[in-house]
């Protein structure tokens, strides 16, 4: 029988001679480590990101060159900007500015449009802010109070602020109006319908169902002309809606039709044991739905909903077949001026619509994914 080293059963063993000297391991932080998890962590990635790279130094020194270096930035008419080489004439958006902000609005009474806006972004950053007081304050004044202002200051009181009538409403101002309106109006309908659509009554399903069903299998702009040319066969003539709250009531039923849908998403994701705990604590359907189910609901499908506020705002630009004059309408009629001719002055008031609208759907992308990180912190463990 072999006879064991006294070492190797030890329950502890303490080494006596030393380690050879190791390389220092590799940094976990820096810029190649990160190059090398992410853009040639794979033979394929590699590959993808030499060809993306290939494409950036094929039209970014290019568009550069046409958007900047080469750009007339002043003139007074489109001269300059008619001669072979040039850039991007941002001397156009310049002398048209006003005409995209506020269409035929008359220029003496902007004021009221601007104070309008100023009132509608501050109180919105009031609402979005998780760390500003007061939430309800701020809820009243923007859905009660705010509309009847705006309405007085841009539309006009009597003999204290001269009428102006919605024909002469246009540009960015009316582009916001819609999208606005849109929003707010679309996610009450929406949760309504969605509601109605797994309701137990069969004649509320069955209508909600229909309602639904009927306006996602039409397009926004059938529904314009639906709103536009049907409304004023429903009421009295008296009653006939404004040219423009026409378009705003068609947008805001295709929006919520869509919108109802991603909510019975999140309805129908919440596990049951959600609704058996709400019923044992004795609450009714509609507080069951307010303080438990909606809540979790509409948290799990922000994504979805902020989806269809985005295309709601890029869908603003088809008001314009029923006549509302909205940014990308102003557009189009100012790159008709006489004065303002030449192909690199209509893709310049393009390529500005483009950046309007860029601008605004990617703020209200990034704004929804910071909710829906804050908000997933409580679910995390």
């Amino acid at each position: 029988m072999t006879k064991m080293d006294p070492a190797s059963t030890s329950p502890a063993f303490v080494r006596h001679e030393s380690v050879a000297a190791r390389r220092a391991p590799m940094p976990t932080r820096g810029l190649l480590v990160w190059l090398n998890e992410n853009l040639f962590s794979t033979p394929v990635s590699g590959l993808v990101t030499l060809i993306c790279v290939g494409l950036i130094v094929w039209v970014v020194p290019d568009l550069l060159r046409y958007l900047f270096i080469d750009a007339i930035w002043d003139a007074q008419d489109g001269v300059p900007c008619r001669v072979a080489g040039t850039g991007a004439c941002w001397a156009f958006v310049e002398r048209k500015l006003s005409f995209f902000v506020y269409g035929a609005y008359p220029r003496e009474m902007v004021w009221r449009v601007n104070l309008t806006l100023l009132l509608g972004a501050v109180l919105i950053v009031w609402l979005l802010m998780p760390r500003l007081p007061a939430k309800r304050l701020a809820s009243i004044l923007f859905f009660v109070v705010y509309p009847v202002v705006g309405f007085v200051l841009t539309s006009g009181f009597g003999d204290i602020l001269p009428t102006i009538t919605t024909n002469l409403w246009g540009g960015v101002f009316v582009s916001l109006l819609v999208a606005v309106v849109g929003i707010v109006m679309s996610l009450p309908i929406g949760i309504v319908l969605a509601l109605g659509r797994r309701s137990n009554l069969p004649i509320i399903k069955f209508a909600s169902i229909v309602f639904i069903e009927f306006v996602r299998g039409v397009p926004l702009i059938t529904v314009l002309f639906m709103a536009n040319t049907m409304l004023p066969l429903f009421v009295p003539q008296e009653l006939t809606p404004d040219r423009l709250l026409r378009p705003l009531i068609g947008v805001s039923i295709f929006t919520g039709a869509y919108v109802a849908e991603t909510i019975r998403g999140g309805l129908q994701a919440m596990p049951r044991g959600q609704f058996e705990g709400a019923m044992s604590l004795g609450l009714s359907y509609w507080q069951m739905m307010r303080l438990i189910i909606l809540p979790q609901a509409l948290t799990l499908v922000i994504p979805g909903i902020v989806n269809n506020f985005i295309s709601l705002f890029k869908d603003t630009t088809l008001v314009a077949v029923v006549g509302i004059f909205d940014f990308l309408r102003t557009i189009e009629v100012a790159r008709l001026d006489p004065v303002w001719t030449g192909p690199s002055i209509s893709t310049t008031g393009y390529v500005f619509a483009a950046l309007f609208y860029f601008v605004f759907c990617y703020s209200i992308s990034l704004y929804s994914r910071n909710l829906e990180a804050r908000l997933a912190m409580g679910r995390r463990r």
